[in-house]
């Protein structure tokens, strides 16, 4: 399996942006449909963005809609998450991964340590 390593993360103020990145070590993205996740404290983990491997479509939980914007460079091996107009109910630990659907796969990687993003009121 490969690991995924995600970074960007940090304190911002609501309404404040951030642009998180997944880099994907010992395994290339390039066949794979990519997603976001996030995981708040005493919830399960959710998705939150996905992008197909072809760059052509993209999918997003309804609440994220039109404030995120999910992205990839395959040649960086690498897949962003541009996240606008934050609000405090976006506090969570964002991970990535490969997935079928909005279901993480289980044969890419295991789940990396995740960025914390934490939106202040």
């Amino acid at each position: 399996q490969g690991q995924l390593v995600e970074s960007g993360g940090g304190l911002v103020q609501t309404g404040g942006s951030l642009r998180l990145s997944c880099a994907a070590t010992s395994r290339t993205i390039v066949s794979y449909d990519m997603a976001w996740f996030r995981q708040s404290p005493g919830k399960e983990r959710e998705f939150v963005a996905g992008i197909n491997w072809s760059d052509t479509k993209t999918d997003y939980l309804d609440s994220v809609e039109g404030r995120f914007t999910i992205s990839r460079d395959n040649a960086k091996n690498t897949v962003y998450l541009q996240m606008n107009n934050l609000e405090p109910e976006d506090t969570a630990v964002y991970y990535c991964n490969a997935v079928i659907g909005r279901f993480a796969r289980k044969d890419f990687a295991a789940w990396g340590q995740g960025t914390q993003v934490t939106v202040s009121s």
